[in-house]
């Protein structure tokens, strides 16, 4: 069988990969081993290690890194860390295939460890803009990959453009999409009341991350964005953000008014709690990815703040504001406009199963030299 082994450092990696991890798991021709670092280990981010446990998918190590403090050059010394262990795990599980996906550290170290060992890399979510670290990161995960499946055709033309190899190139649709399709979603008063919220009032669903080039303003935003939420009368329900650059402050300010009226906050949601949470939000609000990819499938209004995703592709239910003075008229207009259609451009056209698509194209590949040899196709 082929062996795969895929990285995965947080909640939202593990969240959106799920679907497409247990396809791969359950491919007949394909054994899947997981290497978990990063969030998954600590208990402050909610020791969600325990997901992956709860799947049944194999752990084949786990590679435990500081997270604090918070600044960059933590997050860049724990590359270091990171790409000795995993060269050392893939050395003794000598997967066939090394699997990433977006654009955190860990898989830059994961795209390193493998393409040294002459291991074929496959990226998920490349060709993507970002405008902050995450945008030469992502690249620079993609220049080190083998195999590309991207969520758009706007994002195959990006790396082919890059020189990437068209014949590596498969326009999958994004994975985190599979099982908002196939979930089911309890109705909103039951939602709401299972976060101590009141179904009679309008509530935001926020999550704001931190961007390393704005670190040191993070804790000053969040208090802002707190306040205009709070002065448009909206019930909040707030998840703690990542440990990147600058997310000590952003905690801080969150934990300061833990239990405000109105106000419920958690370090994390389960996959199907935080699906439930955004398919019914009356807006939801920050820059998380989950916003700009998967929020369009509910038609929930989004108000993205800040530059962390910036230039990505955009569906219509997306509204663009800087933190402070547009932030309030931002919260009114998205709450005027309401919902919007359900249509989202991160899902293949003609539909189906992103996973299906990523497993069986993982099975199929032809690894030879050819591909191990790769160079700029211009």
């Amino acid at each position: 069988m082929r062996k795969v082994c895929y990285i995965s450092g947080t909640r939202a990696d593990f969240g959106l990969m799920r679907s497409a991890l247990t396809a791969v798991h359950e491919h007949p021709a394909l054994d899947l081993s997981v290497i978990v670092t990063g969030m998954h280990l600590s208990r402050a981010h909610g020791n969600t290690v325990a997901e992956i446990e709860a799947s049944g998918l194999r752990i084949c190590a786990r590679v435990p890194v500081p997270l604090e403090p918070a600044t960059g050059a933590t997050m860049a010394r724990n590359l270091g860390t990171m790409l000795g262990a995993f060269v050392d795990v893939m050395e003794v599980e000598r997967p066939d295939i090394v699997l990433l996906l977006g654009d955190r550290g860990e898989m830059l170290a994961g795209a390193l460890a493998g393409i040294h060992l002459n291991i074929p890399v496959a990226h998920i979510h490349g060709g993507e803009r970002s405008g902050t670290v995450d945008e030469p990161v992502r690249h620079a995960i993609s220049k080190l990959s083998h195999l590309h499946f991207t969520a758009t055709e706007a994002a195959r033309e990006r790396l082919v453009r890059m020189g990437e190899d068209p014949a590596h190139i498969q326009v999958t649709g994004a994975p985190g999409l599979d099982d908002l399709v196939e979930s089911r979603i309890p109705d909103r008063d039951a939602t709401m009341r299972a976060r101590g919220l009141d179904p009679a009032r309008p509530f935001a669903l926020l999550m704001y991350h931190p961007v390393l080039q704005e670190a040191a303003t993070a804790a000053d935003d969040i208090t802002a964005i707190l306040a205009a939420l709070q002065a448009a009368d909206l019930q909040i329900l707030a998840l703690m953000p990542n440990a990147d650059a600058g997310s000590d402050g952003v905690r801080a300010a969150l934990s300061s008014v833990r239990g405000a009226p109105g106000l419920v906050l958690h370090d994390h949601l389960a996959r199907p709690d935080f699906i439930a949470a955004m398919a019914c939000a009356d807006l939801m609000v920050g820059n998380s990815s989950a916003g700009i990819i998967e929020a369009a499938s509910f038609g929930t209004p989004v108000l993205n703040i800040g530059p962390r995703q910036n230039l990505r592709e955009r569906n219509a239910n997306i509204l663009d504001v800087a933190v402070a003075a547009e932030l309030g008229d931002g919260i009114r207009a998205m709450l005027t406009k309401g919902r919007f259609p359900a249509t989202n451009i991160y899902r293949r056209p003609g539909g189906g199963r992103a996973a299906d698509r990523i497993a069986d194209a993982l099975a199929a590949a032809v690894l030879d030299e050819r591909l191990l040899m790769k160079v700029n196709r211009y």
